[in-house]
């Protein structure tokens, strides 16, 4: 154990004894002195006259099982000692309430029965996190000055709390998990850690798990060799490869099958790895940072993915807020979105009137910051004005639900090329023929649009900047 970490204070917080008695001991053993009470009044107390350094806390403290009691004392104490971290304690038929202990400023939570090996190194970790120094109630601009995170819009309070986390983790190693609903920016979080890491001058490589096909797997993370199948003409560098003393990014980790999850484990045990084929052992020199939308501890809970690789995963854990919960910060987003957008299209600067921004503000995006982006590029690229107004993109919004209305009524029936040159053909006329809008609007490359062009024998007589083009 580090000197630093050594005679750190832990509370611990159970009815059970036996519980109270075997934290004790493993806490012993891990050069901790430890404190034990059996309900909130006499945790409060203790709060109040000694110095502690970390809460283990369990959720129940009577004959009830709803754990609103372990919420409330879970309150008080973030309301009083809001810079103290506390672990909170579940069984796995909680997770769900557990989940809401962390959204109420619970640092993480661990299950009974705990793994020894794994609650030691979450402890350690937590309070190594703890003792990093941060500013207190640090605004953006403090936090602006220490790192980079020139990518991440806003000023919320919680977004703040986010970047001070990515302050705190990102010099160390440790694997980290990132959480949020999507299109709320987990992979801009992604890049700040790795930016301001001591890896920020190697690559950071990344991977959609979801679309990692379970066949493809081994030869997608690890490589492979000339020989090592069929279709392998030469020797292949894999993600953790190409990754080497760099950051690994796992997007969708969720979506990662069983079979796939011991693969990975294995690595992330041993620290090595064997390209498709290969005799030679090569080191995984990666640091691991992951991301989902799904509550992964839940899919633990069900049996859909693995505890042991769920706590190799999540060593630190980052929880992302929706868009409607930093509602102060839509207009920051929406006016530098704006710009970005203007500059892509080489169009004349577009501002948002007082009007847009407010109902902007007042919307709900249950597609977060991507849905923010769509709406506000769908309504630049129809109405065309220097100021938008709140009607402009009403106006906007209509004309999408009509079009969609429309779509979904001509492809009855159809075949799927057949929806894909309907979609095509609605899209030119949409832009104007423009190719780039066209190829933005549905998410391909000009080469792919221009492809699938001329598989449908669409005809298009200029590019861009007016160049013929020929069909």
């Amino acid at each position: 154990m580090p000197a630093a970490l050594a005679n750190q204070r832990i509370l611990i917080i159970d009815d059970d004894n036996s519980v109270l008695v075997s934290l004790a001991l493993l806490l012993k053993q891990a050069g901790y002195t430890s404190i034990s009470c059996d309900d909130a009044q006499q945790a409060m107390q203790i709060l109040a006259t000694q110095e502690i350094d970390l809460v283990l806390q369990d959720m129940n403290f009577s004959l009830q099982t709803t754990g609103e009691e372990g919420l409330a004392l879970l309150a008080d104490i973030k309301r009083l000692y809001p810079a103290l971290p506390v672990l909170l304690m579940t069984a796995w038929g909680s997770i769900a309430l557990a989940v809401r202990g962390v959204k109420l400023g619970a640092t993480d939570f661990f299950t009974k029965p705990w793994d020894n090996t794994q609650l030691q190194e979450l402890i350690r970790s937590t309070l190594e996190m703890a003792q990093i120094a941060m500013p207190a109630n640090a605004d953006r601009q403090a936090l602006d000055r220490q790192f980079d995170f020139s990518d991440i819009i806003g000023e919320h309070a919680e977004l703040l709390k986010v970047l001070a986390t990515i302050g705190r983790v990102a010099k160390t190693n440790a694997s980290v998990l990132i959480l949020g609903e999507s299109g709320t920016g987990k992979e801009l979080i992604a890049d700040a850690i790795h930016r301001n890491s001591p890896r920020a001058g190697k690559t950071i490589v990344k991977v959609n798990m979801g679309a990692v096909t379970t066949s493809l797997f081994e030869s997608e993370m690890f490589g492979h060799v000339r020989g090592a199948f069929t279709d392998a003409k030469s020797d292949r560098k894999g993600h953790f490869a190409m990754a080497s003393q760099g950051s690994l990014f796992l997007d969708e980790i969720g979506e990662l099958n069983r079979n796939d999850q011991v693969k990975l484990l294995r690595v992330l045990q041993n620290q090595s790895y064997q390209a498709v084929g290969a005799s030679k052992t090569e080191q995984a020199d990666v640091r691991i940072i992951s991301a989902t939308n799904r509550e992964l501890a839940e899919l633990v809970a069900s049996n859909e993915f693995r505890e042991d690789l769920y706590y190799r995963l999540n060593l630190i854990t980052i929880r992302l807020p929706p868009l409607r919960e930093r509602r102060s910060d839509i207009p920051l987003l929406a006016n530098r979105m704006m710009a970005s957008l203007v500059h892509s299209y080489g169009m004349q600067p577009v501002s948002l009137a007082p009007s847009a921004l407010n109902w902007l503000s007042s919307r709900t995006w249950p597609g977060n910051i991507r849905q923010l982006r769509q709406c506000l590029e769908r309504t630049l690229l129809l109405v065309g004005k220097p100021v938008l107004e709140q009607h402009d993109f009403l106006f906007a919004e209509q004309h999408e639900e009509a079009q969609g209305q429309g779509m979904s009524a001509s492809m009855a029936g159809m075949t799927l090329d057949q929806v894909e040159k309907l979609m095509i053909e609605k899209a030119m006329e949409q832009h104007g023929g423009n190719i780039t809008r066209v190829a933005k609007a549905l998410g391909l490359s000009r080469f792919s649009l221009y492809r699938r062009l001329e598989k449908h024998q669409i005809t298009v007589t200029e590019d861009d900047d007016g160049n013929e083009v020929k069909q």
